[in-house]
């Protein structure tokens, strides 16, 4: 019991999980992620996850598609958005894409919007997107 007393307890501080930022790390995650798709159209996201092996839980690293965030317009520049989920995020009403000129010009506006998510301007747009639909009562 003696070693016990020559330390200094305190109390632990609750740790706050702020949804805002988390959603930013996540958008500017895959965000990085399609550049680097543009870069390589073959790239993979390596997803580790848990199973079964021979009766034992262990941890499996998956490899899980990418699916590219632009596509090309009939004018031949290209349409630009980002995804939250299944949906697109509405940057104003009715706008849910960026257009960009052409496919090189793409990076340019990818470091844009992560310096701009970085900063916190989408912050309303990423929190819009994620919102849960209302629960129906029975």
């Amino acid at each position: 019991m003696t070693s016990l007393k020559s330390l200094n307890f305190a109390a632990l501080p609750k740790t706050d999980t702020n949804p805002a930022i988390e959603r930013r790390n996540r958008t500017i995650t895959r965000l990085e992620e399609q550049k680097l798709l543009l870069t390589n159209p073959n790239y993979v996201r390596k997803v580790r996850s848990f199973a079964k092996v021979d009766g034992v839980r262990k941890s499996v690293e998956n490899e899980q598609r990418v699916t590219p965030w632009w596509r090309r317009h009939i004018d031949g520049s290209y349409l630009f958005s980002i995804r939250s989920g299944s949906k697109s995020v509405e940057f104003e009403k009715g706008k849910a894409a960026i257009a960009v000129p052409s496919l090189d010009k793409l990076p340019a506006v990818i470091d844009t919007l992560i310096a701009a998510t970085r900063t916190g301007e989408l912050d309303a747009q990423l929190a819009q997107a994620t919102r849960q639909p209302p629960v129906k009562k029975r």
